[in-house]
């Protein structure tokens, strides 16, 4: 595995990708990307697709999209591309412990990734995520509901200088000054659990995006814990 360093904005840095190695089998993105929240625009992935070494796989992780109202990159699968997408209904749909999701690409990919699966999806995930796709309304509506509060939540963040990566998912980066483990222990303590942290960025942790209430519970502590 070859990691690839962000750009400046928080960004794949697509350029870098394509020449990391000329026998590259998969060039994984996931956009917006996890941990940071960010997207990789969309110009830069059709770049990636037409210029990355000959014969590797393209693989994009749409988890997230959903939350941010990006577009899609099903136009690069229809136009043939070397290109897997995987969607997932564990995020906006709220099915995380069911593990629905498809993975959509040129059949002779998606035969490929056949020995990489899990295997059939149990009955209650498909019918669960078959009524969820029946409802209109629910992406709208959860990505503005998500939408406002991580806002709300960021410009708290502004108001006390803080500093975060800006996002447009469902977490966010924020850097707590010290060891990201001190931090992460420190809100326990306040009954406020959090994500993990990231080697790279041993200052910074994750932090989910709740409910409003849960992210006011998550203000009220974190002003405390960095007091």
């Amino acid at each position: 595995m070859i990691r690839v360093p962000l750009t400046s904005k928080y960004a794949h840095d697509v350029k870098a990708m394509a020449a990391a190695d000329p026998n590259a089998g998969l060039i994984y993105i996931c956009n917006p990307n996890n941990p940071t929240g960010t997207l990789t625009s969309k110009a830069d992935i059709e770049w990636l697709a037409a210029n990355k070494p000959a014969g590797s796989v393209l693989m994009i992780d749409e988890a997230y999209t959903h939350i941010s109202g990006a577009p899609f990159n099903s136009d690069l699968v229809a136009a043939d591309k070397d290109v897997i997408l995987l969607r997932t209904f564990s995020k906006i749909y709220g099915m995380a412990g069911l593990r629905a999701g498809a993975a959509i690409a040129r059949p002779d990919l998606l035969q490929k990734f056949v020995p990489y699966s899990a295997g059939a999806m149990p009955v209650t995930a498909m019918v669960a995520a078959t009524a969820s796709l029946r409802v209109k309304n629910l992406v709208p509506e959860r990505r503005k509901i998500i939408k406002d509060v991580r806002e709300d939540v960021l410009t708290f963040l502004d108001k006390h200088n803080f500093r975060y990566v800006p996002s447009v998912s469902n977490k966010f980066m924020v850097d707590v000054k010290r060891t990201g483990e001190e931090a992460v222990l420190a809100l326990r303590q306040e009954k406020i659990y959090i994500g993990r942290v990231w080697p790279s960025w041993p200052t910074y942790v994750r932090v989910t995006v709740g409910t409003q209430e849960e992210m006011n519970k998550f203000k009220t502590a974190f002003l405390k814990v960095m007091a």
